[in-house]
């Protein structure tokens, strides 16, 4: 927000490193030690008929990095460690 060059402009912000729901399930499992199961859920039936959405994720940061050498500073364990602590509290 403090760089002139990128006022009016839009950028992506995020991590870069691409996940799958199913990925992100296994690893939630593993980290809260879950034996819970995974259920799969057509996507019509999650979210309605005629919803749209984009299917996969996975933002590209480059534009920000050069512009102000912008570099995430979490991975995703840190952030669902963080989520794991907050509920525990």
């Amino acid at each position: 927000m403090g760089e002139p060059k990128a006022e009016g402009d839009v950028f992506n912000v995020g991590n870069d490193k691409e996940v799958t729901i199913n990925e992100l399930a296994e690893k939630v499992k593993k980290m809260t030690g879950s034996a819970s199961t995974i259920d799969y859920v057509p996507y019509e039936k999650a979210y309605g008929p005629g919803f749209e959405d984009m299917r996969r994720r996975c933002p590209n940061i480059e534009r920000i990095q050069k512009l102000i050498g912008f570099q995430p500073k979490y991975d995703l364990e840190a952030m669902i460690q963080g989520v794991i602590d907050y509920f525990k509290e």
